[in-house]
Formats: C-alpha cells, structure tokens, sequence
C-alpha cells in the first residue's frame, strides 16, 4: 500500500524538477494568459513565492510552527483525497504573505489578481479587509492601493487571504464527480497600473473585449469595446490607438478614437476596425494568430498610460441540425476531449506548463476540440487553444442539481458572467455551457407537484443564463450537456433553449449495451431534428493494470474500453448530424467519493493521472491522425504471463495493433506471424509467445514508405504441468473470481485468472464466482474501495464457498499467501453519476471457517469481518516443505456460511 510519505515523496520530485526548470517556462509570465497584458505601462508581478500557509478556522495561532512554507499553485489537498479515510478536508485555509511595495507604486492604481481561489475567498491588506469572491474557477481583482504602505519602512505590506471550500448550499457545484479542492491553486499577481488605465474588472476580465462580426475569405472586420478607469483628480483626455499586427510583426489595421474621463468615474469607447483585406484564417490545421495592442496615451502629451495585447484569430462557423459544425464555411467534424484540471500528486495546483502539455497531448492525439469541463480552467489553457488551434467550448460548475434560492441564482449568474467577460477573446471559444446533467440528483421524487416547481426553476435559471449569453456574446452558440434520459429533459423544457443539445452518453457502460447509442442519435435527429447534436461526454473506465482477452462491460479493462471508444467513434463519424463527440476523460482524475478498481480516481481518461498514454488513445491517432499511424496498443504491457501449450510449450495470447493504414504485417523476433487488414483503425494477431523476451515488430506499407512500431514483451511461462522440467516452477500469482489479468507494476508481476483444477497443474474446485445480488451492472466482484492497499483489484473479486485449491508443484520449500476481504456488509454511499448504483446497506454474511495447508490448519475459526472489518485487504503467509510428490492442497472447512479466497500467490523459495 502507498503511504502518506510515498505520495509526498512524489510530490517533492515533482516540484524539484519543476524549480530546476526541467518543465521549460512554468514561471514565465508571458505563459499566463492574465500576463499577457504586461506592458512597460503596466507591471504585473506574480507574487506565488514564500507563502505560509495554515489550515484551521483561525487565524490567530501566533505559534510559527502552526503554519508551513508553500509555494502558489497550492491546495491542502493533494493527498488527503487518495487516502483510505472517507472524505477529505473541506474547510477554511489561511495564506499570508509579507511583499515590499515599489515606493514608485504611491501614484499608481496598484490591485491583486487571483486567478484562483476554491471556492470562498476572502482578502486582508495590512489587517483590513480589501475584498472577497465567492467561485472557485475564476479570476478576481482586489483593489489594494488604499490598503498599501509604500514608504520606508512601512512599506513591507502583509497579505492575509482565507480561503473556505466548504459545502456551500448556496454555491456551485453543490455535487458532482469530481473534487472541490481548495487552496489558491492557481497563479497570484500584484498589478501596478497608471491612475489612468483599463479597468480592473468587477467580473476579472481586462475590460477590453474583441469581435469579429464579419469574416470571409476576401475580408475581416474587427470591432473593440473596453472600458477605462481614471483614478485621478483631473479631467483626462486621451486617446485610444488599437493596431493590428501580424506574425512578422506588419502592421494591418489601425484605429484611433478621442475619449474623455471625468476624475474617479469610468468611461467606455468602442472601436471600428478598419477591415482586413484577404485575411490569413485561424483553423485547427493553420492556428494563425494575429496581435491586437490597445493603448491609452495622453492626448496632449503622447505619453503611452496603459496597453494590453490580445491574440486574433479571423474564423467563422456556424451549427446546423442536419449537417453538424461548419467552420469557415465547410463541414467540420469536432472531435476532441473534456479535461480537469487535476494532476497526480499535484491536486488542482498544476503549474501553467503542464496545463499547456496536456493541450499538446490533445493535439498530438488529433483532437480538434476541448470541452473545459465542468468550469473555467486555467488561463494557459485557452491561450494553448488559440496558439495550437483546438476549438472550446467552457461552461460554468452548475452540475446535477441546483438549490432554489435568490443567492444560489444570483452566485450562478455571477460565474456566468465571469466566465463570459474572462475568455471573451480568445478565438478558439466557440460554444458557452450553462449546465451539465443537472436533472441527474432527483428532487422531491415522492411529490410530483413539488418536484415540477423544482424542474420549473431549474428551466427559468436556464432560461436567464441562456439569454445573457446570448446578449453579452451574441457571435457564439450555446449549450446544456443532459445526461441520457431524453424524455426528462425534453418535459422539462432544457432541449428547447440552448443553440446546442450536448448528451452525455454511456450505453454500454453504466447501463445497456453499446448499440443503445445509435438508436439515441438517431431518435435525436428524428424528434429535434433542427437542434445541433453533440455528445458531449462518452467513455468507460480503463485502469491500465487491467487486462482482459474476455473484455466485458464494466470489467475496467483497457481492452473494453478500447472496443468502446472504437464503436462510439465510428458511429458518430458516419452521421453528419452528430457535430461533436467529446471524450470523456483526455486524463484520469480525482474523484474523492469514488470506489472501484482504483479508489478515488475516474479511470476513464485517454491518459493517466500523470499523462502516460493508455490504449484509445492510440486509437484515436489512428483514427483522426493524417499522417500515416501504426501502434501497438499495448505498448506498455511489457511484463506479461501465461499457461504453455501441452505440446509447444508456447502460449498464444492476442496482441492489437491500431493504425490508419489499410493493412499491417507482425513480425515476432524476426518471423512473419501474417498481415491483416486494418478494419475501423483496428487488428490483431494470435501470438505464439515464449518465454523470455519476445520481440515484437508491426509494420505498414503506403505511398512508397515503410511505417512501423515495435516493443519487446518479457514473458513469464507458467508450465502446463507444474512439474514440466523445459519451464522449471518459479512462481504463480492468481486471481480468483475473475476472467482479468492484474498488472502490479512496481512489483513487476501479473496476476492471472484462476482456471478449474486440472491434473499435475494448479486450481480451485467448488465453489462460484462472487457476484452481488441484484446488480446487473457488475460481472463479478465488488466496486467496493477496499482498504489498507492500493491493490484493490486483488481483493474486489473473489470465489465464494471454495472447498480446496490444488497446486501440483515439485518438491521443494514455498512461501504461499492468501489474500482474502469481506466484499458483503455495512453501508455503501451511492454514487450521484451512477444511475443503477443508489445507496445500499448490504446484507452481512457472517462466515467463520478454517484453512489447512497439506493437513495442517494455518487459520483457525477464521472470521474476516469481525477481525478486520469489511472491504478491508487480508493477508495470510505460510511456508510450506513438499517433500512428497503430492504437492499443496488447501482445504476451506465451512463453520458458519461459506469459505471464500480472493487471490493466491506461490513462491519457490529454493
């Protein structure tokens, strides 16, 4: 199992490569999108060095060792969300922070800026407090001047920030599948600005706001609006010069306009471009970015006060019921993945560096779309968008229910806003969401007149958001991500408002089977024939050390997964209807409620937690890559095990090969295994493995060039019969109650399926597979966490009353464990985004029995819940002398209920 001091070890390494520079530009402020408006007429300074940090409810620990140096991005929980304890801190965090002012600074409009803070913050200049914001997933000014010493030696300034993620009825999200870390986990800057400049926005946005009303081929238009602040005494006149410039740094377009300030108030201008003739335009495949600086300059002296540049993009789309997403005039499939923003060992503090190498992995993958899932991400993000040319969609936390309150409206409406006037410009956005599944936590299920209130106040939040977008962004669509019960959502008036109708969708996975998905598309079509459709989340769960040559639903396995993403993509790219299809997840994430075969993380990511690329992923460079492509989905499979064949002494297993070319040939050490034709971006291959190191070489042929991918496989061969001198016994590692393979990657060693009893080998007789009672979602085993390992699958399946395992091995001395866990008992929380998985309390099963190895009983009376409590991992170890040619026999005797045995290990010790 995986301690505190494991996690935190990772963490420190991390970290270290980090401030070695080894993840090149993490503390460039040109990587940040707020940092984009440095200018020599504004200074923004990050200040996220030698914060203290202290967690409790106050603040007035004078002791210094109750608070410790952290660095920002910084969350408190990083680790308490992957240990075994229910739940993690959910609280108040103090941060503080001693900064020496520029004296300079006195004449200038001097404010903090948090990109932020989750999810209550509340701001302390010098003991005063100097604002607040309520949201966890946007930027936020604090205006500091009046707070601030800047001379002598009054001008080292105290900042104190509280920051509270506790559950707030009032605040979304109120539940989801995901986690609400807290912490100032994003970047923290201190701005210095002119008495006259852009506005620091109520909302966190530069108060410059770019449009392009028209856009073709022969020409584009630019529209800007802003506001500006003159927070001096005097009357200012100024002047407004917008330039437009291209990569060679050529001029385009300029603009200039006359503006008037009155002291201490705010004015607004608004500027007509001149258009662009022939402009260059921004698509996936030609990103091709523009710059637009807009200054203030005094009209009377010249002298420049303030300036922000933003990046353009000249493109144009549209959606349409039949034909799905245009872009710049031709149909565009979008295909791409949602994303969180967590990272392992990291929590939500991910510094801009590796926010921006998952956009590249994104990329690289072929996606052409992101959808910034379920809230505003990162500055980096979206500037990674607009620089790679990867279409967005962002959306605000309003997930699975809402409460019915003028507080909860008026928070909701708030980040809507937010979120609106913050990525306001940048050219990849193409789509705001106002909500995902937000029907899926049902109200008032017992009072149906209640519940349709509720549901009625749910359409007219929907309704309100709705039509702000529209008036604050009237260039871009809309969108509702509804989970899959289309029925409810049509009575309850959501398919209606938005330009867009976004189905998360998982037949086949939390329930039904894969061919429910066409048959949705198409009565989509069908009956809201001119509402864009986008599925907007599809996957299933892949945990990499899960393999299967059985792969069935919901078994975790990488190769069902892959069948998955292989069948959804597919039928979404032969209808022209479907204009999306949004991954869900582009990486695993945290999930602290979570079970399953990996506690507190959703497996369904394309990568791991810490970016190692998983099968579908391959598949989908195969899919949507141009380039010819050729993988061997396995790649990382390197360790695997199997049974000889009697008479070869081989052992055939699968392999899968994924690639966009029409046929691929396999080579194993140098011998031609065959070609195959690649169908739907998929092949395989019966291998005939030996043991040892297999060589493996996988190639394709087009347009003259030779593309191929190779790997060597270490392969441990069990022998048929144990005592089989060409393969002497070394050691069998075997999972009961399953028909998967366990990959333990530190130890380096794989767990396979246990087989009945045969002869002169190995297994169990009597007994069944585990399988709960009324789940029709599970095979077999448990999605139980199971406690005191991180080997959860070991444990989550088992052979219920077992009556002996045999092992035939040769005479020598054998270390043998036996793992066991009670998967039946106690209270199971259920799981919001589970449909068939609602709170349980699961009937006990009392057992009591006694194991004997060889005769001799080596657990005695044997009860695992009363010793140790359910769901939790037990191991039993023994040592065992054969000196005959009998072998191991275990023997369970029932005393109460029936014996059980999870998974088996045997070790020649000689």
């Amino acid at each position: 199992m995986r301690t505190k001091a494991d996690l935190i070890s990772d963490v420190s390494i991390l970290k270290r490569k980090i401030r070695a520079g080894l993840f090149s530009g993490v503390f460039l402020l040109a990587g940040s999108g707020f940092a984009q408006a440095q200018s020599p007429a504004r200074t923004v300074i990050s200040i996220n060095d030698h914060w203290q940090f202290h967690k409790g409810r106050s603040s007035e620990d004078t002791l210094q060792d109750k608070w410790q140096m952290v660095q920002v991005p910084h969350t408190w929980n990083a680790l308490d969300v992957m240990d075994d304890a229910p739940g993690y801190y959910r609280g108040v965090g103090w941060y503080k922070k001693r900064i020496a002012v520029n004296p300079s600074f006195r004449d200038r409009d001097v404010a903090l800026y948090f990109e932020g803070a989750g999810q209550e913050a509340e701001v302390f200049i010098n003991g005063k407090k100097a604002g607040s914001h309520k949201g966890g997933y946007t930027g936020f000014f604090i205006p500091a001047t009046a707070y601030l010493q800047f001379d002598g030696k009054d001008n080292i300034n105290e900042i104190l920030v509280k920051v509270d993620n506790s559950y707030n009825e009032n605040l979304p999200p109120l539940s989801a599948d995901f986690t609400f870390y807290g912490g100032l986990y994003r970047d923290v800057y201190l701005v210095a600005a002119d008495a006259v400049h852009f506005s620091f926005d109520a909302k966190g946005s530069q108060s410059v706001f770019i449009t392009t009303p028209l856009v073709s081929a022969g020409k584009a238009t630019i529209e800007v609006k802003g506001d500006v602040s003159n927070k001096s005494s005097a009357l200012r006149k100024l002047s407004i010069v917008t330039v437009l410039k291209d990569k060679k740094g050529n001029q385009v377009s300029l603009q200039q306009a006359k503006l008037t300030v009155e002291p201490g108030k705010d004015a607004s201008f608004r500027q007509q471009m001149p258009a662009v003739r022939q402009p260059r335009l921004w698509s996936p495949e030609d990103p091709f970015l523009y710059t637009l600086s807009i200054s203030i300059t005094d009209a009377a002296t010249g002298e420049k006060l303030d300036e922000l540049t933003q990046p353009v993009g000249f493109r144009w789309f549209s959606f349409d019921g039949a034909t799905g997403f245009h872009l710049n005039g031709k149909p565009y499939k979008l295909v791409g993945a949602s994303r969180h923003q967590d990272y392992k060992g990291l929590g939500n503090a991910v510094p801009d560096e590796l926010a921006r190498k998952d956009m590249q992995h994104l990329k690289k993958m072929g996606g052409n779309f992101l959808r910034v899932a379920h809230y505003p991400q990162d500055p980096s993000i979206l500037a990674a968008c607009d620089e790679l040319g990867i279409l967005t969609s962002v959306e605000i936390p309003l997930v699975n229910e809402i409460t019915e309150s003028e507080e909860f409206y008026r928070n909701s409406l708030d980040m809507q806003m937010e979120m609106i006037r913050q990525n306001f410009n940048h050219p990849s956005v193409v789509m705001w969401c106002h909500m995902n599944e937000i029907l899926l936590q049902g109200r008032y299920n017992n009072d149906k007149p209640r519940q349709q209130v509720y549901l009625k106040s749910i359409e007219k939040l929907a309704q309100k958001m709705d039509s702000i977008a529209r008036k604050t962004d009237p260039y871009r669509g809309t969108m509702i991500a509804h989970h899959g019960d289309f029925e409810k959502y049509r009575q309850a008036g959501l398919t209606a408002i938005t330009d867009v109708v976004g189905w998360n969708l998982y037949s086949g996975w939390y329930g039904g089977k894969m061919e429910d998905f066409p048959s949705f598309l198409e009565r989509h079509h069908r009956e809201l024939p001119n509402k864009v459709l986008v599925v907007s989340e599809y996957g299933a769960d892949a945990d990499p050390r899960i393999r299967s040559f059985k792969p069935i639903k919901f078994d975790k396995s990488v190769e069902y997964t892959t069948r998955f993403h292989q069948y959804y993509i597919y039928e979404m790219l032969k209808r022209p209807f479907v204009a999306g299809a949004m991954i869900w997840n582009l990486a695993d994430f945290n999930s602290e409620t979570r079970g399953e075969t990996m506690p507190h993380m959703n497996n369904k990511g394309l990568l791991t937690a810490d970016r190692i690329a998983k099968d579908p992923y391959y598949l989908y460079q195969a899919v949507l890559t141009k380039e010819p492509f050729i993988k061997i989905t396995s790649s990382s499979w390197i360790e695997r095990t199997g049974i000889a064949d009697s008479s070869t002494g081989l052992c055939v297993q699968p392999l899968q090969v994924t690639s966009n070319l029409d046929s691929v040939e396999l080579l194993l050490n140098g011998k031609i295994i065959g070609k195959n034709a690649v169908v739907e971006s998929l092949t395989a291959w019966s291998v005939p493995f030996a043991d040892g190191k297999n060589k493996i070489l996988t190639k394709g042929y087009k347009e003259g060039k030779w593309y191929s991918d190779e790997m060597d496989i270490n392969f441990t061969m069990i022998p048929y019969s144990l005592k089989d001198e060409r393969y002497p016994f070394r050691q069998l590692n075997v999972l009961l109650g399953a028909d998967r393979y366990y990959i333990d990657q530190n130890r380096k060693q794989v767990w396979i399926p246990d087989q009945p009893y045969r002869a002169g080998a190995w297994g169990s007789l009597g007994g069944k597979v585990f399988k709960l009672t009324g789940n029709t979602r599970l095979p077999y085993g448990s999605d139980r966490a199971i406690a005191a390992t991180d080997d959860d699958p070991l444990y989550q399946t088992q052979q219920t009353g077992i009556e002996q395992y045999k092992l035939d091995v040769p005479q020598g001395t054998y270390e043998l464990t036996l793992h066991f866990a009670e998967l039946q008992g106690g209270a199971v929380k259920g799981l919001v985004y589970n449909l068939e998985n609602s709170a349980r309390t699961e009937d006990s099963t009392s057992r009591i029995f006694t194991v004997l190895i060889n005769d001799q009983p080596v657990l005695e009376n044997f009860d695992i819940a009363k010793q140790y409590g359910v769901a939790t991992a037990v191991s039993k170890k023994a040592r065992i002398d054969v000196k005959d040619e009998k072998g191991i026999t275990l023997v369970f005797k029932a005393i109460k209920g029936e014996p059980v045995l999870n998974a088996l290990q045997v070790v020649k010790m000689d």
